[in-house]
């Protein structure tokens, strides 16, 4: 441990792993997402079942512990224990609660694959909505509503996300150009991206190249990012001006887009209150209606 000073609060712990993330091993940058991406499940979890969950030795998760200064894992994870008892009362809990009614509505009925997606699903959801900032919707829709186009940019599984925020912003008469990867062309339109335009970049593990590289390029010519990724250790995080964090959560074949395309839903919408002067009751007009005026 030397001299290390070990954070006394769980905001200079998450700092200093921000910090000391590229030079860490591969190892304690896997226990580190982990740790960013979960701190709900951290905090109420012994560590055998955390390791267990990573696939790492919970040998390790000690000796990252003390490499940040601490005598053991546990020292940390009271860190994690004490956020949960301030910002998030009752939690797992409600989430243990959720998933007894469910299951005790189940029977022997060929729903249980339904019954565990949609607990994760809920319990996602109610993560995004505590730890989402009401500044960072706030910016990130004024540098959508007043871009002169606004470039959308997601692969792999993140494409379902990057259509649905294209339909919408088209809906509402936002010039939208999809940075897709038909063509081999995204690469090059992306370098026509002006400052007086905002990207929208949306990668999940594991972070599809192309994503990545474009926002680090788009960066450098000072565009405004929007990120929207699974964690604030992303490959994206350093190239956006404004970051959603939205942790996924393990799923036997498959991860969940749900809470994803409800932050996308929600940036629209506050998009569209900007838009349409109406704070109160913005909408998203339909396809038909569009064709009628």
């Amino acid at each position: 441990m030397g001299d290390i000073k070990a954070p006394e609060n769980y905001e200079d712990l998450i700092r200093l792993i921000h910090d000391r993330h590229d030079d860490m091993s591969k190892t304690y940058q896997k226990i580190s997402v982990y740790l960013t991406q979960n701190p709900n499940e951290v905090a109420v979890k012994p560590v055998n079942a955390i390791s267990e969950l990573c696939g790492i030795h919970a040998s390790s998760f000690v000796r990252f512990a003390q490499s940040l200064g601490y005598t053991g894992f546990k020292d940390l994870q009271f860190l994690f224990q004490k956020r949960l008892t301030t910002a998030a009362p009752g939690f797992e809990s409600r989430r243990e609660a959720l998933d007894r009614e469910i299951k005790l509505r189940e029977g022997q009925s060929g729903l249980s694959f339904l019954r565990d997606l949609i607990v994760q699903d809920i319990a996602s959801l109610e993560d995004l909505l505590e730890n989402t900032d009401q500044d960072d919707i706030s910016k990130a829709a004024d540098h959508i509503a007043s871009a002169k186009t606004v470039y959308i940019l997601g692969q792999l599984r993140s494409a379902p996300v990057a259509d649905l925020m294209r339909y919408m912003l088209t809906m509402l008469g936002k010039p939208c150009v999809l940075l897709d990867a038909s063509g081999g062309l995204a690469t090059h339109i992306a370098n026509t991206i002006g400052d007086d335009d905002v990207l929208i970049a949306i990668s999940f593990r594991f972070y599809a190249n192309e994503v990545v590289n474009i926002a680090e390029t788009v960066a450098k010519a000072k565009v405004p990012i929007i990120a929207i990724s699974d964690s604030t250790l992303s490959p994206l995080a350093k190239s956006a001006d404004v970051l959603f964090a939205v942790p996924e959560r393990d799923y036997s074949f498959s991860r969940s887009l749900t809470a994803p395309i409800c932050l996308a839903q929600a940036l629209t919408v506050a998009v569209a209150a900007q838009i349409q002067n109406d704070p109160s009751a913005p909408r998203i007009p339909t396809v038909t209606e569009n064709a009628d005026k």
